[in-house]
């Protein structure tokens, strides 16, 4: 499918928010037999590295989503150790494992960055789950993009701008669409607002896995 790329531009009374330049969402880029191979990688990943619910700074009160990494770094939170990326699963202390190589070529096809992603988020969505807005800011390379894969049941998924209270456009994510944020939209407050129970079965264990590739150190 061709690329959708929005543009920003001044929103007039009652016009939907506009979306900041950099921002493309690729409806349908993976077909189903792609999605099958993919999601064969991820359980692959998800049996070396168990989903676990990582908790808040400070509060440490648990994420309601799941998740885990596969590549050379993952990114982690907890209590006392705030957000950070590290290179070891918090709960086995094991090497989070490889980037399956067909997300490599992924990001190589459609990243238009020349250096390679450091890390691969896994993240599982149930009924009731959902990912409040929030900024991927936690890397030292924000030129490179975000580049993000949605398998399973579909999500209402939103994108506003550089503060938290900008206007936010919502979107239909399906199984094997791609959605990248880079340029001007790399740093805009986005989050998934709710999925779609029994709209794929692509997942074996239900529900919605987002990958979510990430450069974090400077080439």
């Amino acid at each position: 499918m061709p690329a959708r790329t929005l543009t920003a531009s001044p929103a007039k009374p009652n016009e939907p928010p506009r979306i900041l330049a950099g921002f493309q969402h690729l409806p349908g880029h993976l077909d189903r037999a792609a999605q099958d191979t993919l999601m064969a990688a991820v359980t692959e990943v998800v049996a070396a590295a168990p989903l676990y619910r990582p908790s808040m700074p400070r509060t440490g009160k648990a994420f309601s989503v799941r998740m885990t990494y596969c590549g050379a770094l993952g990114w982690v939170s907890d209590k006392d150790g705030g957000y950070r990326y590290q290179q070891t699963h918090p709960q086995t202390g094991r090497p989070w494992p490889p980037m399956p190589a067909r997300l490599i070529a992924l990001w190589q096809a459609v990243a238009d960055y020349a250096a390679l992603p450091e890390a691969c988020l896994v993240n599982h969505y149930q009924p009731g789950t959902k990912l409040g807005s929030h900024v991927d800011a936690d890397e030292a390379d924000t030129a490179a993009p975000v580049l993000s894969v949605s398998l399973g049941w579909d999500a209402i998924f939103h994108v506003g701008g550089l503060k938290r209270t900008d206007p936010k456009a919502k979107l239909l994510l399906k199984s094997g669409d791609v959605v990248i944020l880079g340029g001007a939209a790399r740093l805009a407050y986005h989050g998934l607002e709710r999925i779609m129970p029994g709209t794929s079965d692509l997942v074996p264990w239900g529900g919605r896995i987002n990958l979510t590739l990430r450069r974090v150190t400077l080439p």
